[in-house]
């Protein structure tokens, strides 16, 4: 049997909303990071996220937007929870000590990709329940998950080509 909770379905909307909120955040500031990176290293792959990350800033207001209108205060101490996650996540070991190591590209895509799904999730919860709630614009929603679907599609194939280079430089030796 499930726990019981005395929150109402609006606390638990707001917590979810800035929960996603923190993870856009983090997102955001991920791809920023990610395209001022690669930008004279790889160029070619910074001019091809640099789109995505826009987006992913344009979905970070438009999650703000829906915010407002379903009256949800933001949590400041998530987006600096999200920030800061952002900054310490770029402090990991990645095989190199001073430069950028080209497994950095690869695992920040695939970063950016989990996030996007999150994102995508949001999404979808949020169209399941906007026939019931006219807060919520349906065609909005659909558009931002059109958008995040065509997002997954470019950072899969940009995080597949960056796996072929970054292990056939033989910076990084299979096992086989």
């Amino acid at each position: 049997m499930g726990a019981r909770t005395n929150r109402s379905g609006t606390d638990l909307l707001g917590i979810y909303l800035n929960d996603h909120l923190a993870g856009a955040t983090l997102g955001v500031r991920r791809a920023r990071s990610l395209v001022e990176a690669d930008s004279e290293r790889a160029p070619a792959l910074a001019d091809e996220v640099r789109p995505v990350a826009d987006e992913i800033s344009e979905d970070r207001a438009a999650l703000l937007d829906i915010m407002r209108r379903l009256d949800v205060p933001v949590r400041r101490y998530k987006v600096a929870a999200g920030a800061l996650a952002e900054t310490v996540g770029r402090l990991k070991p990645n095989g190199r000590l001073v430069r950028r190591s080209p497994l950095t590209s690869l695992v920040e895509l695939e970063l950016l990709r989990l996030g996007v799904e999150g994102k995508a999730a949001l999404w979808r919860s949020l169209r399941q329940v906007a026939d019931g709630d006219r807060r919520l614009d349906g065609a909005q929603l659909d558009d931002l998950l059109e958008r995040a679907e065509r997002q997954l599609d470019t950072l899969e194939q940009l995080r597949l080509r960056q796996a072929a280079e970054t292990f056939e430089r033989g910076d990084v030796r299979l096992p086989g």
